[in-house]
Parts: C-alpha cells; sequence; structure tokens
C-alpha cells in the first residue's frame, strides 16, 4: 500500500514539474518567483477550516510540537522557492535530476532524527533506483550552472528535514493534525511574502492581467502537487524515510517521459530528445528502477 502512495507523488510532480516551467517562463521570466509561492500558502490556507472540522484534535498538540509542524511548513516553502528559482534558469528535464539529493539528505537525516535503520535489501533496492534515475540522467551534455546546483542542494536538503520532521510529529500526533500545522506555516510564508509592498504589487498585477491563466492553470497544478507531497508524507509513515524517498526520486524518469511524449505529440510545449540511443537509455534506467523497488519493496 505505501508503494502506491509513494508513486503518487513522483508523478503528480513530474506532471507539476512541467507546469511549473510553463508558469514560470510564460509570467515569471524577469520576476522573482517567490510570488508564485503566494498560490501555494493560498491554497493551504483554504484547506484549513476542513480539516480543522474534520480533525477537532488539530489544538491538542503541545506549543512546541505546533511550533516544530508549523516550521516543516515553512521550511516545506523555501525549499520550493530554491526549486523555482533553479528551474527559472534552466530547463526542467535539467533541474528534475538534482531533486536526488533528497533521498540521500532523507537517509542521513532519518538515521540521526528517528534511528531508521535500512535492511540489505531496501539499502540495496534505494541505491539501484537512485542508480536508474542517474542512468537517464547521465550523457546529455548537460551543463549545470553553479548557482542552480547550490540551490537545488539547499532545496533537496530543506526538504528533506522538513520531511523527516513531518514524519516524527505525525507518528507522535496524528497526519492531519501535522498537515493543519504545516499549512499553517505555508500560510505564513505566503503572508510574509505579500507583507512587501513590491511583492504584493507584482501578485495584485498578475491577478488582474492573467487572471484566468494563474487561477486556472495554477490552481490545478497546486492540487496537483499537493495530492503528490501528502502521498508521499503518507507512505512515510508506512515505510522508512530513506526508501520513500528513492522511490519519490523517479520523478526524473516520469518528467522524461511526459517530456518525450509532449516531444512527440505536442512538440510546441516541450522538445525533447526522442532518438533511438535515448529511447534506450530510459528503457534501461526504466529496468533498473523496478529492480530497485521491488528489493525496497521486499525490504
Amino acid at each position: 500500500m505505501w508503494l502506491l502512495f509513494a508513486f503518487l507523488g513522483p508523478l503528480a510532480w513530474a506532471v507539476s514539474t512541467h507546469i511549473d516551467k510553463y508558469l514560470v517562463d510564460r509570467y515569471f521570466r524577469d520576476s522573482d518567483t517567490a510570488v508564485l509561492m503566494v498560490f501555494t500558502s493560498l491554497l493551504g490556507l483554504s484547506f484549513l477550516p476542513f480539516i480543522a472540522l474534520l480533525q477537532p484534535g488539530v489544538f491538542a498538540p503541545s506549543l512546541k510540537a505546533i511550533a516544530v509542524m508549523t516550521a516543516t511548513g515553512v521550511l516545506y516553502m523555501g525549499a520550493m522557492l530554491f526549486y523555482l528559482r533553479a528551474i527559472q534558469s534552466e530547463e526542467a528535464s535539467a533541474v528534475a535530476p538534482l531533486f536526488q539529493g533528497t533521498t540521500l539528505f532523507g537517509f542521513a537525516l532519518a538515521w540521526l532524527l528517528l534511528g531508521e535503520v535500512l535492511s540489505r535489501q531496501a539499502a540495496a533496492g534505494a541505491v539501484l533506483i537512485v542508480a536508474g534515475v542517474l542512468t537517464v540522467s547521465l550523457g546529455r551534455g548537460a551543463r549545470f550552472k553553479p548557482r542552480v546546483v547550490f540551490g537545488m542542494a539547499a532545496c533537496t536538503f530543506i526538504l528533506a528535514l522538513a520531511n523527516v520532521l513531518f514524519k516524527f510529529y505525525a507518528i507522535e500526533t496524528d497526519f492531519w493534525v501535522t498537515t493543519f500545522w504545516t499549512f499553517v506555516g505555508e500560510a505564513l510564508f505566503g503572508f510574509a511574502i505579500m507583507a512587501l509592498p513590491s511583492y504584493r504589487r507584482h501578485f495584485v498585477h498578475l491577478v488582474k492581467t492573467h487572471t484566468g491563466a494563474l487561477l486556472g492553470v495554477n490552481g490545478a497544478n497546486e492540487l496537483i502537487n499537493l495530492g503528490g507531497g501528502l502521498g508521499v508524507r503518507y507512505a512515510m509513515l508506512l515505510a522508512p524515510v530513506a526508501v520513500v524517498s528513492a522511490v519519490a526520486s523517479t520523478t526524473t524518469l516520469f518528467v522524461f517521459a511526459i517530456g518525450t511524449g509532449l516531444s512527440l505529440f505536442a512538440p510546441q510545449l516541450s522538445q525533447e530528445d526522442v532518438s533511438r540511443a535515448n529511447l534506450l537509455r530510459k528503457a534501461a534506467a526504466a529496468a533498473i528502477v523496478t529492480a530497485g523497488v521491488l528489493l525496497a519493496r521486499q525490504g
């Protein structure tokens, strides 16, 4: 069951990555992508009354627990800000492989903070999954900008820390209680952005001039991203963080698969290498990842 939820994340995030690239290129090419985070915070804010209604115990945790759970939301938003700034200057298929850092940081932080130790089979499965994803990433001749590489390193470390903290408090309290306060943290991040006059003016201008596109496309994108995030976090309650992170790292494969499909059937939206050699490399990567997933599941 955990595997199904774990795969929901990379599939949703791959779709979201292509939508993010479209939104950034279309509306944020020459502006700060921090404004885009306001939409994320508003979506989380809209869910708070429903969670509080269905889960009356949201105010039961201690103030310390509430503070840390809220901080996980702030951390998540900070990680996504690094990601959006990376994708602003690089192609989606070039940024996606850098999410592998989440697996490595997740393994270290889960061991340090949660005391999780993987079985040999699970560890081997995680290694195979990462190797398979890297197989698809290598040989593309892409040159990553230092700012993008270090930015994504910060993104994946913060994301891994937020995931580990989320699991700790979700186990101690409740999944939806932790999710509630995580959304509160995301909302606070959005309010902080809106408190800055320049960002507030830019947000209002975008909503006025591109209301339908931003609210429709970005609204759907945020729901897709939210579903993926909740799926992965729920999977982390059922399996070790490092294994779930490894499965979630298959986002890169889905990004390339979607990009290939778009290149073949909607080339105006995406351009990917669809040569025979590249397609064979992707097939090999898929086989390696499948073997890794089977090992991780058995472990």
